[in-house]
């Protein structure tokens, strides 16, 4: 078995980080998201892994997933970002006559793909899809169900069928394939893979319905990104190697052995990257430091700092910040109080 994840398109939710990168290439907890789709997919036995990407997302995919290991990684041209079931179909030929999953490289699942993978092939229907009950349905595509088969797929309903909605996950035999290649666009000019589903039905093939167990999160926004970075970090198990001077570590916290800690405390559940320096400063929990990092003289917790950025005698804490590649904050001391940053890759912020 296959499996494919979407990445042609930057993500335009997520601006201004997406200014200068695409959404799957974003950090939580240490790692692209990405990265973490493929280690997803890995673990449920799959190893054959295309990548659909543009011009635009080609350079960053491919730096981001060039030393993952234990997965072969095809990429897979999309001109035109046309929906997913174009982007899908686009990978017809990679696939061949090989079943497959549709992972979207942007969603999170706590358990995993495994479960649903092993669901499909113990089965096999022509379509199986990860669902999840939601509070607004609407943002969505929804399933109507007859115990687990499903019998409709509406995209983004103004009058939703029922509140589950279609998670980040597909799994389908090469069928979907003769009914894709001769379906219209939406009304949105979008070759949406839910219409592709619902020809599937309507075809009187078998799609059924598998609820999400535990939690999932898909980072299409800035918040959703320090959730999902939260919810990864639960996972943190302490693991203290670089040098740690004058400084108390608490909890569950990653420093890796080129790491610097000097007259600074640290709150767990925290992971530093290589060669981070946290100087004079305070980490609280749920905060992830990209590889190169400084952190001097200023206070963090609950942010996601990307790699080489600079934080420096900020006296106000940062809280529920994403801070991109090379970015600068910097400060003077001021009546504390605590500021919530989202700012892009290059950027510099001087809190005066």
């Amino acid at each position: 078995m296959k499996a494919l994840i979407p990445a042609a398109g930057l993500g335009t939710r997520l601006r201004p980080l997406t200014y200068t990168r695409p959404k799957p290439v974003l950090r939580v907890a240490g790692q692209p998201i990405i990265v973490h789709a493929l280690h997803t997919l890995r673990e449920a036995g799959i190893t054959e892994v295309g990548i659909v990407v543009s011009d635009i997302t080609r350079e960053a995919i491919e730096h981001a997933t060039h030393d993952v290991q234990g997965v072969q990684i095809t990429l897979i041209n999309q001109q035109q970002q046309l929906g997913l079931g174009h982007a899908v179909l686009m990978a017809r030929e990679w696939i061949g006559q090989d079943d497959f999953c549709v992972y979207l490289g942007d969603n999170l699942f706590e358990s995993g793909a495994m479960p649903f993978v092993e669901q499909f092939q113990r089965e096999r229907p022509s379509a199986l899809i990860a669902l999840v009950e939601v509070p607004d349905p609407t943002a969505f595509g929804v399933a109507q169900l007859d115990g687990s088969r499903i019998t409709q797929l509406v995209e983004k309903p103004k009058i939703p069928p029922s509140n589950l909605a279609v998670a980040g996950l597909y799994c389908f035999t090469p069928e979907i394939f003769s009914i894709l290649e001769g379906m219209p666009p939406s009304a949105r000019g979008e070759y949406e893979i839910t219409d592709g589903i619902q020809g599937l039905i309507e075809q009187g093939r078998t799609v059924t319905g598998q609820s999400v167990v535990g939690w999932w999160k898909d980072t299409g926004r800035p918040a959703d990104l320090l959730d999902a970075n939260r919810l990864l970090l639960e996972r943190v198990e302490a693991d203290v190697q670089g040098e740690v001077v004058e400084s108390r570590i608490t909890g569950r916290v990653v420093v890796p052995a080129s790491a610097r800690v000097v007259r600074s405390k640290i709150v767990g559940p925290v992971i530093l990257g290589e060669d981070v320096v946290i100087e004079d400063a305070y980490i609280g929990p749920f905060t992830s430091i990209g590889r190169g990092t400084v952190v001097r003289g200023a206070e963090v917790e609950h942010s996601v700092i990307d790699e080489e950025a600079c934080i420096e005698n900020v006296s106000q804490r940062l809280q529920d910040c994403l801070v991109g590649v090379r970015a600068q904050v910097r400060g003077g001391r001021t009546v504390p109080r605590t500021h919530s940053l989202t700012i892009s890759d290059g950027s510099l912020v001087e809190l005066a």
